[in-house]
């Protein structure tokens, strides 16, 4: 129950039994709960690591449990502080990815740039990424931000994915989480699940983009109009960037499949995007933008974000997350 906390369900219970008993010693509880003695060590060091555990100041030797009222209090605001160190983490590997692709925007046919390979029209596009999917050998990794995917696109990729996950690559996708009210996707990512691909979705993606084999990345010059060209990256430097910004998104994002997940404030991750993005000062179509949703849907999340502060107009909201210290 506490796993989100950071406490396996050993580690709770051997704390719930410690704040039942206090006075148990160490080979009485561990006989109690039916768990090997190295079982109990490592619940009782992670509990200490927690700080849910302390020595005694009146029996020299033993540990005291810290009292839930102040333990889970510890906890809490740790997981806090980690969320807004990944949450910076993610706009400094935003930021990152964004000066990449201005950079490689600026670039002209007739460059000679090494590790770049610039692609015009749709067909080069096209024929360099069937070159390069045939020719994986382990991983395939995707940003696929723009909402629900067409059934063309859809079906069009069918057979050479079916292709790559039967000879065993690793095919990694990451939507945005706007795809989940969009059949057709669950449909196709959940025949991508099926042949042992992974999906997963997150609030806000920023490119769009493939990895092979973490040494081949082919990124649009354009975000809003990927036919017009793309370039191929190979540069080690480039590379190491963009796999760490796929990573770290990848791990914060959200298995399609899954319910809705909050944070500690109540949260979504879409709704904890709008907040962040509202706090920049974005109207609802530019979030809507970012989030691949209508400019409704974006309205009507903003709206649960004010019922969640228990807000009646964006500034009231807006006060509160900052006193909160949500923003």
């Amino acid at each position: 129950m506490l796993d989100v906390l950071g406490l396996d369900d050993v580690a709770e219970s051997v704390y719930r039994a410690m704040l039942a008993r206090p006075d148990e010693g160490v080979s009485a509880l561990a006989a109690r709960l039916g768990l090997s003695e190295v079982q109990l060590r490592s619940a009782l060091d992670t509990l200490s690591t927690l700080a849910l555990l302390r020595p005694s100041a009146e029996h020299d030797g033993r540990l005291h449990a810290v009292s839930p009222d102040v333990g889970m209090e510890v906890l809490l605001a740790r997981q806090e502080a980690e969320l807004v160190a990944r949450q910076h983490r993610i706009d400094a590997s935003r930021a990152a990815a964004a000066r990449l692709i201005a950079e490689c925007a600026d670039l002209r046919p007739a460059a000679t740039t090494p590790g770049v390979e610039q692609l015009i029209g749709l067909d080069r596009i096209r024929d360099r990424l069937v070159g390069l999917t045939r020719e994986v050998h382990s991983e395939v990794l995707t940003f696929a931000p723009g909402g629900g995917q067409t059934m063309d696109n859809m079906e069009a990729a069918k057979p050479l994915d079916g292709e790559l996950l039967e000879r065993g690559v690793l095919m990694r996708t990451l939507y945005l989480d706007s795809v989940r009210y969009n059949p057709p996707s669950i449909a196709y990512a959940d025949w991508l699940t099926d042949l042992g691909g992974e999906v997963r979705t997150a609030p806000t993606l920023p490119v769009r983009m493939i990895i092979v084999d973490r040494t081949t990345a082919v990124v649009p010059i354009d975000n809003q109009d990927t036919a017009h060209g793309a370039v191929v990256l190979t540069g080690l430097g480039t590379l190491t960037a963009l796999c760490a910004l796929f990573d770290t998104l990848w791990d914060t994002a959200t298995p399609l499949g899954k319910g809705k997940t909050r944070d500690t404030r109540g949260l979504t991750t879409q709704e904890s995007e709008t907040l962040r993005l509202l706090g920049q000062g974005l109207t609802d179509d530019a979030i809507a933008n970012r989030l691949g949703v209508s400019g409704r849907t974006a309205r009507r999340i903003a709206a649960d974000i004010m019922d969640t502060l228990g807000a009646r107009s964006r500034f009231q909201a807006g006060a509160e997350a900052a006193r909160r210290s949500w923003l």
